[in-house]
């Protein structure tokens, strides 16, 4: 049992040491938390969504910047999709579960949000079908996803494609540069504040 302990720090360490030696990666997170500035200081919407862990994280992240991170300072307007369990269960059950965050995007959205979509795959329905309808409302979108980014990277203006296919590793990858992004965040539009 201390071997499969061990093993699984190690590959989580890997797959870090992996994300932290890639420069495209690292531009990426950067240029993903510009684009959250610039949308939130223009009034805009950081929506989040994912399935399963990846639901978790998105509401995780979302609440990193609606809430405080590291410093008390205004709340920040982000939310993930599938918060509402009356709307989820009701659209879930009249249209199908592959268009509960496109219909609710459809209703809150506006241009020059972002949207941020987890997916361990990168090829959840439901999400590829928000994806589709933030092009037409001229959303930017944003993927976190394994390695081969799936279906999600072409229809992604930024793609965080962690460099495994073992979803645990990615699933703590992505918690590790949402947390980066929410910092980057918070310091760019409220580093004054910070005591």
């Amino acid at each position: 049992m201390t071997n499969r302990i061990t093993l699984s720090i190690e590959e989580s360490i890997n797959v870090k040491q992996q994300i932290l030696h890639n420069t495209t990666i690292l531009n990426d997170i950067k240029t993903v938390a510009e684009l959250m500035c610039k949308s939130l200081r223009a009034n805009g919407k950081i929506h989040f969504c994912g399935n399963g862990g990846s639901a978790a994280d998105a509401q995780h992240l979302a609440a990193e910047l609606s809430g405080r991170f590291y410093f008390d300072r205004p709340p920040l307007n982000a939310e993930a999709l599938h918060c509402n369990t009356s709307y989820l269960t009701a659209v879930g059950n009249d249209y199908g579960y592959e268009h509960i965050f496109s219909r609710l995007l459809a209703g809150t959205g506006h241009p020059g949000d972002v949207l941020v979509g987890i997916s361990t795959s990168g090829n959840s329905q439901n999400i590829l079908n928000a994806f589709e309808k933030a092009r037409e409302m001229n959303i930017h979108t944003v993927s976190l996803t394994g390695l081969s980014g799936g279906k999600m990277k072409d229809l992604s203006d930024i793609c965080l494609n962690v460099p495994s296919t073992d979803t645990p590793r990615i699933q703590e990858s992505h918690i590790l540069i949402g947390h980066i992004i929410c910092e980057l965040v918070e310091t760019e539009l409220f580093g004054n504040l910070k005591k």
